[in-house]
């Protein structure tokens, strides 16, 4: 367990002086208030002795109010620490979990969808914070609260074996928490696991909602969330069951103790083996611990629980990115740096059969390279493999003679525009979006970069321009839209190379043209990979290489591969034409 809690010890050690100041605080307002009982005895004592006196009443009514300002004040500013502490837990931890989530790779988000993740990152975290804050604080208040009373009874003349008796019902509670608590952990833990589903399901419901009225199967979509949340419900239900039980035992065994001082410490009373007093500040010391085990209850119960959600958390902190720099990286020099593919086979994690297989190719600084084939022929792989999304095998692609691997991740994808087919927006404005590697860009290069793209017109002609706030996603602009301004995004990062990879699918081709002649004007020097079904956008590039299932079966300008009547690149040249004509 000393690494699962890893996270959480490592925070309290960094802020333990606060938790300290805070328990002392605590412990101080709890001393104050076990003098309460022994006051009302003493005041008992001394009523039954001497009768009502006027200097009596001032002289306990003052003590008490000593007692309860001194309580309030001092418990207030413990438990103002400790939960201040508990939101500087939250704060610290999704801060890095976040940034954990930035280092993992392609293969751990193609298992774990986005509402699973989130998961982690509000309700795991949030119930962890609940048993460091709130628990720690009422373990705090009510651990002080019954020893001070206990230490209370043991000094003053209330015999120790009639304490001894009275207590002796709470010896129970150690072994009740060793018998419940792994169960309890247990269950919890399957809760936590069923709302990261259900959170997964609802992100993908939303996300599809247009899919899913178009298709009209909101029957169909309702029946599979309401599966999962039926799912929570039994494993919450199975949760409940056991931690009732559990906090409903704790005050019992309280009430129980309370129980046998009333009958037997009234009955030792009467016969006058103790004082009135005596019985009154016993039967109130023991009362006054009965709430602290109520809340024991509920902090045990608690604490359970967020063991499962810190379990959670910490496996997946301890899960390792799968693309790790070299401890002896260097940055990339872009100067002269030939990018160089040999002999390069790969298949993707747990596949039986691979993506590519021997592929070469060499792209000299300021060349362009166009990549055609057929869907599933290794075209996005290959970019994967450039990118270090995915780890190629060791020496199959360097740059400038240097392994990709013994390259500075940041050096090498900060001198690569990648401009994906999805051309993926965020929920800000349309400066911002273009603007995303360099938010610090000042307005003229934003409307460069646009004009690049061909997108220039397009924003002006929204009321708030390069200012006008997106949806979620980009759905505000149509398919076009999106590609260009992810286009122009990649025109203003002005990287050694760019890879555009079918990103300009969903432009007509009077607009493609214009794209593919500003980038060859405006990228003369710099390299260019352009990966396309269409041929009329990379006509143009210095080489062609035409892949099939993970080979490159042609390569050549594009004269010359049309020269090849047989081959591919001939074929789709012939279609495309075809269906231009008929268009």
């Amino acid at each position: 367990m000393a690494r699962k809690r890893g996270l959480l010890i490592s925070f309290i050690r960094s802020k333990w002086y606060i938790y300290a100041s805070g328990v002392s605080f605590t412990l101080a307002a709890n001393l104050f208030q076990s003098y309460y009982p022994k006051v009302l005895g003493q005041f008992t004592d001394q009523l039954e002795q001497q009768g009502l006196t006027q200097a009596a009443v001032l002289d306990a009514s003052l003590a008490l109010l000593i007692i309860g300002l001194a309580y309030g004040i001092l418990g207030g500013i413990g438990q103002f620490h400790i939960m201040y502490v508990g939101r500087l837990f939250e704060k610290y931890t999704r801060k890095r979990l976040f940034k954990h989530f930035t280092k993992l790779g392609e293969q751990f988000y193609a298992k774990n969808g986005v509402g699973k993740l989130l998961s982690y990152v509000m309700n795991d975290v949030t119930t962890v914070r609940e048993s460091i804050s709130m628990g720690v604080n009422q373990t705090a208040n009510a651990l002080m609260l019954i020893v001070s009373a206990i230490v209370m009874m043991v000094l003053s003349d209330i015999p120790l074996y009639l304490i001894l008796v009275c207590i002796s019902p709470l010896i129970l509670i150690p072994w009740i928490v060793v018998k419940l608590g792994p169960n309890i952990r247990a269950r919890s833990h399957a809760v936590q696991e069923s709302l990261g589903k259900m959170t997964e399901a609802a992100e993908e419901q939303f996300g599809g909602i247009r899919v899913t009225k178009k298709f009209a199967v909101e029957d169909i979509m309702n029946e599979r969330f309401g599966a999962t949340v039926d799912v929570i419900k039994d494993n919450q239900l199975k949760l409940v069951r056991v931690s009732s039980f559990f906090q409903a035992l704790i005050p019992f065994l309280g009430a129980l103790s309370l129980i046998i001082t009333l009958a037997y410490g009234g009955y030792l009373t009467l016969v006058n083996q103790i004082t009135l007093g005596n019985f009154v500040a016993l039967t109130l010391y023991v009362r006054m611990m009965v709430n602290p085990l109520q809340a024991i209850g509920n902090v045990i119960n608690t604490i359970q629980r967020s063991r499962a959600s810190l379990e959670r958390v910490n496996d997946l902190l301890n899960k390792q990115p799968e693309i790790v720099e070299h401890d002896h990286a260097v940055d990339v020099d872009w100067s002269h740096a030939p990018l160089s593919v040999r002999n390069l086979s790969f298949a993707y994690p747990g596949a039986a059969k691979e993506a590519l297989r021997g592929v070469s190719l060499t792209v000299q600084p300021g060349k362009t390279l166009g990549i055609i084939g057929k869907t599933g022929s290794g075209k996005t792989t290959l970019v994967k493999l450039l990118l270090r999304v995915f780890d190629p095998p060791a020496g199959a692609i360097d740059i400038g003679g240097t392994p990709l691997d013994q390259l500075t991740l940041e050096s090498l994808r900060g001198g690569i525009a990648y401009v994906p087919q999805d051309g993926f927006l965020f929920s800000t404005t349309i400066r911002d979006n273009i603007a995303f590697f360099r938010r610090s860009s000042e307005l003229s290069l934003v409307e460069k970069a646009a004009e690049q793209a061909k997108i220039h017109d397009s924003i002006k002609s929204f009321p708030d321009g390069f200012e006008t706030k997106l949806g979620e996603r980009g759905v505000t602009l149509s398919g076009g839209q999106r590609q260009r301004t992810a286009l122009a995004r990649g025109m203003l990062m002005n990287a050694p190379i760019l890879i555009l990879d079918d990103s300009v699918s969903a432009v007509d081709a009077v607009t493609e043209t214009a794209i593919i002649d500003t980038i060859r004007k405006e990228r003369r020097d710099k390299t260019t990979i352009l990966i396309a079904h269409r041929i009329s956008a990379m006509k143009h590039a210095d080489e062609i290489i035409v892949m099939d299932e993970g080979r490159i079966v042609q390569r050549g300008t594009h004269e010359s591969l049309l020269g090849q009547k047989n081959g591919i690149y001939a074929m789709l040249h012939a279609i495309q034409e075809e269906g231009s004509s008929v268009g």
